[in-house]
């Protein structure tokens, strides 16, 4: 039975090197027979904006349903973006927001201080780049960018494992390092991880 993959290109810019790696994660898995959907995040139409908090849940987009849909039906996830800011896009936070809600993706209890994971029996891959050094975001950040996605939304929801390949440094590499880059991320893609 083939591996059900969901790649996420979570960067609002249709030219960007974050939308390269998640083509070459699709043609790699492709490749070797994966099922592979995908979902860029800058072609939805949706409203960023957690109105109510989770107070009153706002009805969703059809291309929120659509998103669920597809993280319902994958097996393991691929989230591709860059840190801006210490952090992750604002399309992506959104999307976050509006679509990763109780009762999809996870269900506090109602009397005690824990939760279901309702994303779980799923794994994970974050693709995570940077204009700044990797050791940088790992030192003076304490990673925090990568943290916060692996463990309080992934994780949070049930996803595991959860890997990370980090790239830094983004605004200085060369076209062979790019191409270099890219083709290890169609390895991954190739290896369903």
């Amino acid at each position: 039975m083939k591996k059900k993959i969901l790649v996420i290109d979570g960067h609002p810019n249709e030219s960007s090197f974050c939308n390269a790696l998640a083509d070459a994660c699709v043609k790699g898995a492709k490749a070797s027979d994966f099922d592979v959907q995908t979902l860029a995040l800058r072609n939805l139409k949706f409203d960023m904006s957690l109105r109510d908090g989770y107070r009153i849940i706002q009805e969703l987009e059809p291309d929120l349903v659509e998103a669920q849909n597809k993280i319902k039906w994958c097996e393991h996830l691929v989230v591709i973006y860059p840190i801006w800011w210490g952090t992750m896009p604002a399309l992506l936070k959104g999307f976050l927001d509006r679509c990763w809600l109780p009762g999809f993706a996870f269900k506090y209890h109602a009397n005690d201080p824990f939760w279901d994971r309702l994303l779980a029996g799923r794994s994970a891959r974050m693709i995570v780049t940077s204009d700044a050094p990797t050791l940088y975001n790992l030192i003076i950040n304490l990673n925090a960018p990568v943290r916060i996605m692996k463990k309080m939304v992934l994780e949070f929801c049930g996803f595991k494992p959860v890997k990370t390949t980090a790239i830094g440094s983004v605004k200085n590499l060369s076209e062979p390092k790019r191409s270099q880059i890219i083709e290890g991320i169609s390895k991954l893609g190739s290896q369903g991880v």
